[in-house]
């Protein structure tokens, strides 16, 4: 895995981070982690355009739902 390090953070800009990481019950590391992969994730558009390529490769389904809720039904 890798690591990064982040230079040139005021004391408060940390004594800030080590609050909000406590008020979660979590390392200040591991609340900084969660915080960079919640930034680094996909965008809006990216999201949309994974679907797209996914519904793309996808079969569509032919099937009524109405017939296989009255048989489940019917058969209490």
């Amino acid at each position: 895995m890798a690591q990064i390090l982040v230079r040139n953070l005021t004391e408060d800009i940390v004594a800030r981070l080590k609050l909000l990481a406590a008020n979660e019950n979590k390392s200040m590391e591991q609340y900084l982690r969660e915080v960079v992969i919640r930034a680094a994730g996909m965008t809006q558009a990216e999201a949309v355009e994974q679907l797209r390529q996914i519904r793309e490769r996808t079969e569509p389904i032919d099937f009524d739902s109405t017939a296989a809720i009255r048989e489940d039904r019917d058969s209490r």
